[in-house]
């Protein structure tokens, strides 16, 4: 059944421009200083998508004529224009007429039908097929809308409203700029702000490609869209629109030169200067410049028989096999084309296991039904008796461009018998009503191979108030002192839209201090799982040390309330800090089935950090003081008698309590 297994509602604000701000990063921004505000337009003509020809002198009659510039595969354009034509319908009777214009090289006139008909459009959509209109305006982007006087002059330019930032997503809009300029015009004032921001994707002009340029798209640019965009970027994936073919990929070239030099695609989020792991998606500056010195040429093809041969995708499950068990949602889910401010809520569905007995699993794979409105997926299992969600065992998870999860050799999950499986869907509208019903294959395994047992555990912090307009606080928490060696596999960082930061340190018995993994940048719109590159061994004795740096001031545009102070919970509005990771260790058949061998314990490190105060490394008797009890036993403590507490002994200390 559908359900929602907390005291209060546990809703998400919506992220709808997954594709736009995370999963594609096709999201930027027009200056403000490029406008056309006063200029006076001259009648135009163009074709719509059934090649009817239509002309600004249609429009005589209308006292003002808004006039916006789409694309049929920008993500941010999807979603606006159900906004337009809700703007059109209610401004109608008053002598507003709207008229939008595709100037995309890329976007063919059966495209700009489709658009039509899936966001039920009444006002006209026509091509701008040689960009002639779009530079008579003086547009840029999409959506970007003008709006033109009974004289056809230009009062305001700019975006329909100011919902969306670059690479943020906010719960409503504060200023409905495009209804507010029609207001003040149709009422005879002077637009109080005639020009706005527009954000959205690059129009995709026709230009003339360099002859000579010795960097073309067959040769050079193919094959590095192949190895870092094509996974998402395909039919029938996430990506808003395929990085497959010259045509296609020569009208989105600016769009994309940006995305990659702001660092927006690939998304990887990582320190480079910390670990390396299997799944890095950073692209090489090599392939980044290769891409710009393409682009600045004017988008050469080259000699198309260079075009490497396209990548060979498994079609359906990627499992090593068919799935022994698949579990799906138990109905479909329909997601709406716009969940208005409050966005669509974190959806739980229950499914049964139906397991009779402890189960071993060796590998699973979520497969979204739909994945143009599937952001992300994580399947949990809940145990009998553990129904508060700190007994969920995490079981797999979908994201972007990762979808099967398989595990080391002769190893697996177990799963307890008449566990309930939780797929936690986070789901983002796409301008036009989806459905959706997400399902799971696992690969069940012959406990007679099975040598080692990976769990996923967490340590965290749920005690924090970050105060109003802080714009860096901190949160910490160490793990309990590790009992017996286990086997470090991956990473997860989880915090919620005021997260900006998040790191992992292995602190070993003796005190020394290393960096596993550094997000300096955190995104929640990617909830990325770091998987190392070689499997470590963390030591008996030694904890995880995480820090989180969190965004409560104004700056941080994805803030909901820059005045309130944020405490642990599950709405988005309020936070969360956790640090996920999977961990293997020997099997161990007396030990009880998802039993969390890691688990938050006393934050010895942050306490010790904080009490550190001239970082020396060590506290002092005067330091120790913040401490009663470290201060208390400061002598006991102090084993090589040198008058100061390092951070070893101090877990040496602590672990002799145990």
């Amino acid at each position: 059944m559908n359900k929602t297994p907390f005291s209060s509602a546990f809703r998400f604000q919506l992220f709808c421009l997954l594709l736009a701000v995370a999963a594609s990063g096709l999201m930027g921004r027009t200056a403000v200083g490029a406008n056309s505000l006063g200029k006076v337009v001259p009648g135009f003509e163009l074709p719509d998508h059934l090649g009817k020809s239509h002309t600004l002198a249609e429009f005589a009659d209308s006292k003002l004529v808004v006039v916006a510039f789409l694309g049929t595969e920008c993500p941010l354009a999807k979603l606006y224009a159900g906004r337009l034509q809700a703007i059109a319908d209610d401004y109608a009777a008053q002598g507003v007429a709207v008229v939008a214009i595709d100037a995309n090289r890329q976007d063919s006139l059966r495209e700009l039908a489709a658009y039509v008909h899936r966001h039920e459009l009444k006002y006209p959509l026509l091509k701008d097929q040689a960009n002639r209109v779009a530079d008579l305006f003086g547009a840029e982007r999409t959506p970007q809308v003008f709006v033109l006087d009974q004289q056809r002059a230009i009062r305001y330019q700019g975006r329909v409203d100011d919902q969306y930032v670059v690479g943020i997503v906010r719960a409503h809009a504060d200023r409905q700029d495009l209804r507010i300029a029609l207001d003040e015009l149709l009422t005879g004032q002077t637009v109080s702000e005639p020009v706005t921001e527009a954000l959205g994707c690059i129009i995709g002009r026709v230009r003339e490609p360099e002859a000579s340029s010795n960097i073309t798209y067959s040769q050079h640019v193919a094959p590095i869209l192949q190895a870092n965009c094509v996974d998402c970027h395909r039919e029938g994936e996430i990506g808003p629109f395929q990085l497959t073919d010259y045509d296609e990929v020569s009208g989105w070239g600016e769009m994309v030169v940006e995305v990659v030099r702001e660092g927006r695609m690939p998304p990887w989020h990582a320190n480079p200067k910390h670990g390396e792991f299997a799944n890095d998606r950073s692209m090489s500056e090599a392939d980044k410049q290769t891409i710009y010195k393409w682009v600045a040429a004017g988008c050469p093809e080259g000699d198309s028989s260079e075009v490497p041969p396209p990548r060979e995708y498994t079609e359906g499950w990627q499992l090593a096999r068919q799935p022994d068990v698949v579990f799906a949602m138990p109905m479909p889910f329909e997601v709406p084309a716009d969940a208005g401010q409050q966005g669509v809520p974190y959806q739980y569905f229950e499914v049964p296991t139906n397991f009779e007995k402890d189960t071993w699993i060796e590998a699973t794979e979520v497969q979204p039904g739909n994945p143009q409105v599937v952001h992300h997926t994580i399947v949990y299992a809940q145990p009998p008796e553990g129904r508060r969600r700190r007994d969920w065992i995490f079981l797999s998870a979908y994201v972007p461009g990762l979808r099967a999860d398989g595990l080391p050799e002769k190893s697996a999950k177990l799963v307890p018998a008449g566990s309930t499986l939780i797929f936690e869907m986070h789901y983002t509208p796409v301008g036009s009503p989806q459905t959706d019903v997400t399902k799971m294959g696992v690969l069940l395994a012959d406990p007679a191979t099975i040598e080692r047992e990976v769990v996923t555990v967490e340590v965290g912090n749920t005690g924090f108030e970050i105060p109003p307009q802080d714009s860096a606080y901190e949160v910490t928490a160490t793990s309990r002192p590790i009992a017996e060696p286990v086997t470090l596999l991956s990473m997860s960082p989880h915090m919620h839209l005021r997260g900006k930061a998040f790191r992992y340190e292995l602190v070993t018995p003796n005190g020394d201090r290393e960096i596993l993994l550094d997000v300096p940048a955190y995104d929640f719109n990617w909830q990325t799982r770091y998987v190392l590159k070689e499997p470590r061994v963390l030591p008996a004795g030694a904890v995880i040390y995480c820090r989180a740096l969190f965004d409560n001031s104004p700056d941080n545009l994805a803030n909901p309330d820059p005045n309130a102070s944020v405490r642990w919970g599950d709405q988005s509005w309020e936070e969360m800090m956790l640090g996920f990771f999977d961990v293997m260790m020997p099997r161990d058949d007396s030990r009880r089935a998802g039993a969390k061998s890691v688990s938050t314990g006393l934050d010895i490190v942050g306490l010790f950090d904080t009490a550190d105060a001239d970082t020396s490394g060590g506290l002092d008797r005067e330091e120790s003081k913040a401490h009663p009890l470290v201060h208390q036993h400061f002598d006991g403590i102090d084993t090589n008698h040198d008058a100061q507490l390092q951070l070893g002994e101090i877990l040496t200390a602590v672990a002799k309590l145990r």
